[in-house]
C-alpha cells in the first residue's frame, strides 16, 4: 500500500472513504501535521495502492501500517469506510487506539435501508459498471456538486477509483463480517463524531447513534458540507480534530 508521513507530535492515522483516496485530505493533512505526526494511506486497490490479487481485510491493513512505520498506538481519524474500519480496529486492538475521530462515518452491523439507490449501487457492482458506479457517487455523496469547494478534485478521485474500487470491494467482500453497532459500548477511545449537515440522512442517523452508545462521545454538525467534508468545510475539520487529538486527549 501506498502512504506517507509528514509533521511531529503525537501520531494520528487519516483513513479515507470508499472509492476515494488519500487526496480526500489534501488540505487538512499539512494542517495537522503542523501539531501531529501524521500518516495517511491509499487502502488496498485505491489510489497509488496496488491492486488485491487475494481476499484481505482492511482492519489487517491498517494494522500493517501502524506497524510498518514502528507505532504501537495512534488517534485514528476515518471518513464513511475509513471510520467503519476504524472502529472494527478499536474493538480489536483497543489498547492500540488513542483517540477516534469518526467523519460523516459508516459503521459495521448497520442495516442501510433498501432504497433505489441502494439497487443501483448493488446493479453497479454487479455490471461491473464503473462509469455509474462513479456517477452514482457523485450524485448521492457529493450532492454538493463539482462547483462546490473541492468539487473538481471530489470529482477527479471518484472517476479514477471507480474501476479499482470494484476489484478491491470483490476481494474485500470475502473478508470476515464485522459488526460494531451491537458492540459501540466497548469503545473506550476518546471519540468525537463530525457530519456534514448535507451528507445522506442515513449518515447523521448513523451519527446519533454513535454519540448515544459510545461511552463519551461527543458531536459536531459541520454547516455547508456534505459527505467529503474534508474538502467542502477542511478549515472547520481541521479545528475540530485538532481540540479533540490534543496531546492530553491521546497520551
Amino acid at each position: 500500500m501506498w502512504a506517507e508521513r509528514g509533521g511531529t507530535g503525537s501520531p494520528v492515522v487519516l483513513l479515507h472513504g470508499a472509492g476515494m483516496d488519500s487526496r480526500l485530505w489534501d488540505v487538512v493533512a499539512p494542517e495537522l501535521a503542523r501539531h501531529h505526526d501524521v500518516i495517511r494511506y491509499d487502502a488496498r486497490g485505491l489510489g497509488r495502492s496496488t491492486a488485491p490479487e487475494q481476499p484481505f481485510s482492511d482492519v489487517e491493513d491498517l494494522r500493517a501500517v501502524l506497524d510498518h512505520f514502528g507505532l504501537r498506538r495512534a488517534a485514528l481519524v476515518g471518513l464513511s469506510m475509513g471510520g467503519e474500519t476504524s472502529l472494527d480496529f478499536a474493538l480489536a486492538h483497543p489498547g492500540r487506539v488513542a483517540a477516534l475521530g469518526l467523519v460523516g462515518a459508516s459503521v459495521s452491523g448497520h442495516p442501510w435501508p433498501q432504497d433505489p439507490e441502494s439497487v443501483a449501487y448493488a446493479a453497479a457492482r454487479r455490471e461491473r459498471d464503473a462509469a455509474a458506479l462513479a456517477a452514482l457517487e457523485l450524485s448521492v455523496w457529493a450532492s454538493m456538486g463539482r462547483a462546490a469547494r473541492g468539487g473538481e478534485l471530489i470529482e477527479a478521485m471518484v472517476v479514477d477509483n471507480a474501476r479499482r474500487r470494484i476489484v478491491s470491494e470483490a476481494y474485500l467482500a470475502h473478508s470476515p463480517n464485522h459488526d460494531a453497532e451491537a458492540h459501540l459500548g466497548d469503545i473506550t477511545a476518546p471519540t468525537l463524531v463530525i457530519h456534514g449537515d448535507r451528507d445522506h440522512p442515513e449518515i447523521g442517523a448513523i451519527a446519533k447513534r454513535l454519540i448515544a452508545d459510545i461511552p463519551g462521545a461527543r458531536g459536531e454538525m459541520v454547516p455547508d458540507a456534505d459527505h467529503y467534508l474534508p474538502l467542502r468545510t477542511p478549515e472547520r475539520l481541521t479545528e475540530l480534530l485538532l481540540g479533540h487529538l490534543s496531546p492530553y486527549r491521546i497520551r
